[in-house]
């Protein structure tokens, strides 16, 4: 026994000197449970869901209606709401309808409600509301359209019943309008034997016969609530308009084949990065630089390696997806290879940087793995950002693979144009130079080639 617990003690000191090991054990699950536990809306503060997705509102209708469901969607947690446009002097306006297609255009935003002239009228009972989107990703589209159907439905009947009432008043007057209610509720409460002052109470609050927590606990009573979320649909008349990726015909693969790309792309790359260490024990460098090659030859050779390497691996990638999920790739190859150039140089620029700053193959690929997944997941590859805490989604906006993606899907979802995604290939190009600068400078004061 002796023995063993002498040796597990020698295990235990090798695995917490081994700082790629722990930190591929404890590191890098717990920064993934974290992140999965936020999308997920695990929180140890006891809220869920996602919070602080943006959606733009714009008002055309004074009807009250608007300000109420205005002021409930400001109280969901699960939005930011945005009702004004900030000019570059500082100066505010209200968003107009043309500001948030502008803003949705560029993806600075992906939902709007616009609250029509129409929404309410004389001429029908309900309301028109206009969701625009731009449903890059289907998970959040789901959520938000989930989350605003929810707010609608539930401030509503209160303004429904404040408007038949309103309506009432001008029609009969306040007082006429009064005994017109208490006698309804009388009725009401003698018909189904309820109390008369709790009735009016409930007409006076504008509560329709909708499920509530206790409702849905049998299966009439159930009934009852589906019955009454249709019948709240029909009075309100969501018209859904998307602005981009209507006509993309896999709408499903397309959203995601950038991210998994990209993926895939930095484990190559840094892989044959690490390479560099591997020629070093082989001693080809010595041999190498015994001849008139510079180190810094060496260094452009595996850079543009790396970035054709790249370039031909993303050409694979969303050539399969053509063939195997029906997006259409081949019909945006041309700017699909622009952004895939731009994206690998980014890439390879990471790599470099993993060789100039481990010591040893092994934490070069255990930092690798770590910075890749996490990359991956606040960088939107696996989940939209919006779902994140707003922390992590400025921080996803550092990372290779958010601006990668943003390339992809502005040129397969939106068919933008090379001049359009200029300020995206300006960020990698950015991001790529910066990085590089860094490595070089380590190189110089490494020992890699000594």
């Amino acid at each position: 026994m002796r023995t063993i617990l002498t040796l597990l003690r020698k295990d235990i000191r090798l695995f917490l000197r081994n700082k790629t090991a722990f930190g591929l054990t404890f590191i890098v699950p717990l920064v993934l449970v974290y992140i999965f536990g936020n999308v997920f809306g695990v929180t140890g503060s006891g809220g869920s869901g996602p919070a602080g997705i943006k959606i733009a509102v714009v008002k055309q209708t004074d009807a009250p209606i608007a300000d109420t469901i205005i002021t409930a969607l400001q109280a969901e947690s699960s939005f930011k709401v945005l009702t004004q446009s900030v000019a570059a002097d500082g100066t505010k306006t209200p968003l107009t309808e043309q500001n948030v297609r502008d803003l949705i255009d560029d993806n600075t935003l992906r939902f709007a409600l616009v609250f029509p002239p129409d929404t309410v009228s004389d001429e029908r009972l309900g309301l028109k509301l206009r969701f625009l989107n731009n449903p890059r990703n289907d998970i959040e589209t789901q959520t938000v359209t989930g989350l605003l159907q929810k707010v609608i439905f539930t401030s509503a009947p209160q303004a429904f019943m404040d408007g038949l009432r309103q309506r009432a008043e001008n029609f009969i007057g306040i007082e006429a309008t009064d005994t017109f209610y208490d006698n309804l509720a009388q009725t009401i409460a003698e018909s189904f034997g309820a109390d008369p002052a709790e009735v009016r109470a409930d007409m006076d609050a504008g509560l329709f016969p909708v499920a509530t927590d206790s409702a849905a606990t049998t299966d009439a009573e159930s009934t009852d609530s589906e019955s009454a979320t249709d019948f709240l649909a029909q009075l309100v008349d969501l018209q859904n308009e998307q602005l981009a990726g209507a006509d993309v015909k896999s709408p499903a693969a397309t959203r995601v084949v950038g991210g998994w790309a990209i993926m895939f792309l930095l484990f190559s790359v840094s892989g044959a990065s690490t390479s560099l260490f591997e020629e070093k024990q082989a001693g080809l460098f010595h041999r190498l630089l015994a001849s008139p090659v510079k180190r810094s030859h060496i260094l452009w050779s595996k850079y543009l390696f790396n970035v054709l390497m790249g370039m031909s691996q993303l050409a694979v990638l969303f050539l399969a997806g053509q063939l195997l999920f029906g997006i259409e790739a081949l019909a945006h190859f041309p700017m699909l290879m622009v952004v895939a150039l731009f994206a690998s140089i980014a890439c390879t620029a990471f790599g470099m940087l993993l060789a100039s700053i481990s010591p040893n193959p092994a934490a070069a690929s255990g930092l690798a793995t770590f910075l890749i997944l996490t990359m991956s997941a606040i960088g939107g590859a696996w989940f939209p950002t919006s779902l994140m805490p707003e922390f992590i989604q400025s921080l996803s906006q550092l990372t290779i693979v958010y601006w990668s993606m943003e390339g992809f899907l502005a040129v397969l979802w939106a068919g933008k144009s090379l001049l359009e995604i200029l300020p995206i290939l300006g960020v990698l190009t950015g991001i790529a130079a910066l990085v590089s600068a860094f490595s070089l400078w380590r190189f110089n004061r490494g020992n890699l080639f000594d």
